[in-house]
């Protein structure tokens, strides 16, 4: 909710990821992201660099350190002039493994900080679109499903940046090095490597397609047990009430058996590629070691030719299977970027308008002027297509004209609705569950556009009105209250965040929200936590009232707002709920009849229609759906 001096607050193992649709594009502007810390990226990409190449150049000396230095020692007593030299070239040996060692500390910070950096950015922009988002955005997807955006997705990608991005630089490093030098020491060994490589990819790839597919089942799998524990928390106490603990077990070991067969295959299938790269690795090591052994005989290689080229084998395999195992995290991740990236580009809601809500005051002539001062004055500035600019002052009054609305283009929920409601009028719907009575608030907030007809606000198109300005001279009270981690001033202080402490009190007071607040053990200093789930619903409704009546706002709607209020609450919040109506514009939605008696007029809804408009007395002598609904001769659902 949001008052003409404050606003409120702005409103994503692993949830369901499928392979990406657009790999190329999702990586490209995944980098995007990731260059923006260009500096710690280049850091990484160069201590990748030496590190790699320590380790691949510091396998050349076990060549000279065999044919040069161990061979000739063979036979022979070890004596300083002979060892001096061994201990030298493997003290410089050991100094570029610890250098490469070094860089490898180097390179884990700079990619732990980009890391950071970089999901630091995303989650923000995430938040920021979520926020520029329509309601309908919200009411057509499963919070859970938007909360899976900045878990399970944000996961997947701090698991690709900080491991498998290095992964596959440092191993793209080492295998071209490796493969040059190989090449170098023996084209035949060399040939034999390849051959073996080709028949690991191939296995690799049948072997992925499988994963993959089975992957993507057990994700989907795992969504739906995520999402039925979430659904079955928030309504434990409806299981309970109906004694439905066998059925939520049941049906939840159904699913749950459901997740661990498609679990059981994707990683039976990925659990299977390792080994197999292994044994892969040893066939290879073995041919390798056996042809070396020929080429030693017929003096093609040396000894320390074919100790070189063993090593050479590891360095060479091993990150070809080490970016296997990244494989289908590397997609698993980029999936997960797809859904970020999908939900960045979604379409903000639109704002046309220009009109804005301003600080006015009276100057002489009794003229509106604006003023950069709270004087308690409102006004709308109309800044016309010529440049000239009209002040109308804000008073509350809003005007439907043949309003026709549909949440879907299929169903239409509100037919030719007209209606008006003059300032300081108090305006109330009646009507069946699903009539329209909440739509037409809805309506009156934008946040959704009607599809024909118009809705002025005094005398103004609200489609001119600029939507945070518009929102701001509403106070809302919903039935469905939602209180913010922090301490009940600043809950109370949503609807004004400029509000004094003194307002504060001065809105419980009008509210009866003081007295149970003052008897809290901290008062107004008490913590709220998981929605207010420390008071009664009763008291949250009373704190969200408060946060009405502290933005002192032209117009109020009250959404059943005491629908959780007990009768005996209700009475002693009457009269502090008459002076926070005083002199605004009210619309009231109630199903308790006895609260709308003294509204100015009661409009009766039906399947989107108007079909009864009048107060009290007026819809009693009709004796039509009103009376049937008041005197209890009607089943209202």
């Amino acid at each position: 909710m949001a008052g003409p001096m404050g606003g409120g607050p702005r409103r994503g193992p692993r949830g369901p990821v499928q392979k990406p649709k657009n790999a190329k594009g999702t990586i490209i502007r995944l980098f995007r992201y990731i260059l923006k810390h260009k500096g710690l990226f280049i850091g990484m990409l160069v201590f990748a660099a030496i590190s790699s190449l320590a380790t691949v150049s510091g396998s050349l000396f076990i060549k000279p350190i065999v044919d040069d230095y161990l061979t000739p020692m063979v036979g022979q007593e070890f004596t300083k002039e002979l060892v001096a030299p061994l201990i030298r070239i493997m003290i410089l040996m050991g100094s570029i493994f610890l250098c490469g060692a070094l860089a490898s500390f180097g390179q884990s910070k700079c990619s732990v900080w980009l890391t950071q950096r970089t999901l630091n950015t995303l989650r923000k922009d995430l938040f920021d679109a979520l926020s520029d988002l329509p309601i309908s955005f919200f009411d057509s997807r499963p919070n859970g499903e938007i909360m899976s955006r900045f878990t399970n997705d944000v996961e997947t990608l701090r698991m690709f940046i900080s491991q498998g991005l290095t992964q596959f630089i440092s191993s793209g490093i080492m295998i071209v090095g490796s493969f040059f030098i190989m090449l170098f020491l023996s084209w035949q060994m060399t040939l034999i490597v390849i051959a073996m490589v080709i028949v690991m990819v191939f296995i690799t790839r049948t072997l992925g397609k499988k994963s993959a597919f089975f992957f993507k089942k057990q994700q989907e799998q795992l969504g739906s047990v995520n999402g039925y524990i979430e659904e079955i928390i928030e309504g434990q106490k409806v299981v309970k009430v109906f004694n439905h603990e066998g059925e939520v077990v049941s049906h939840f070991g159904d699913i749950n058996e459901n997740l661990r067969k498609a679990a059981t295959s994707a990683n039976t299938f990925a659990s299977m590629l390792g080994p197999i790269m292994n044994n892969l690795a040893h066939i290879t090591y073995a041919l390798t070691a056996a042809v070396g052994g020929l080429l030693a005989i017929k003096k093609a290689m040396t000894a320390g030719d074919i100790v070189a080229f063993l090593q050479y084998i590891r360095s060479f395999t091993q990150p070809i299977s080490n970016i296997t195992q990244q494989f289908n995290n590397a997609l698993m991740a980029l999936a997960g970027a797809e859904r970020i990236f999908d939900i960045i580009d979604q379409k903000p809601e639109i704002d046309e308008g220009y009109v804005v809500l301003v600080n006015a005051k009276l100057n002489d002539k009794g003229e509106i002027e604006e003023t950069e001062k709270h004087t308690g004055i409102w006004a709308w500035k109309h800044t016309h297509g010529d440049g000239t600019v009209t002040y109308t002052r804000l008073a509350g009054d809003i005007v439907f004209e043949d309003v026709t609305f549909g949440y879907t283009d299929e169903k239409t929920v509100l037919h030719d609705v007209s209606l008006y409601a003059k300032p300081g009028q108090k305006i109330a719907f009646v009507g069946s569950t699903g009539a329209g009575k909440t739509t037409i608030t809805n309506l009156i907030n934008r946040f959704y556009e009607i599809q024909e007809g118009k809705i002025r606000y005094d005398g103004i198109n609200i489609q001119k009105i600029k939507k945070d300005d518009l929102r701001r001279s509403l106070g809302i009270v919903l039935q469905d209250t939602h209180l913010f981690t922090g301490t009940i001033e600043d809950n109370i202080r949503y609807g004004n965040l400029e509000a004094t402490h003194e307002d504060i009190v001065r809105a419980a007071k009008t509210a009866n929200a003081h007295s149970f607040i003052e008897n809290l053990p901290d008062g107004y200093n008490t913590m709220l936590t998981g929605d207010g789930a420390n008071l009664s619903q009763g008291q949250r409704q009373l704190l969200s009232i408060a946060r009405a009546a502290v933005a002192d706002p032209p117009v109020l709607i009250l959404d059943e707002a005491t629908s959780s209020i007990d009768t005996r609450t209700e009475k002693q919040i009457e009269k502090g709920m008459d002076a926070l109506m005083e002199g605004r514009t009210v619309f009231v939605i109630a199903h308790r009849l006895s609260t709308v008696r003294n509204a100015n007029a009661i409009m009766v809804l039906e399947n989107g229609r108007i079909i009864e408009r009048g107060d009290h007395d007026d819809l009693i002598e009709q004796k039509g759906k009103y009376y049937q609904l008041y005197t209890g001769s009607f089943e209202e659902n």
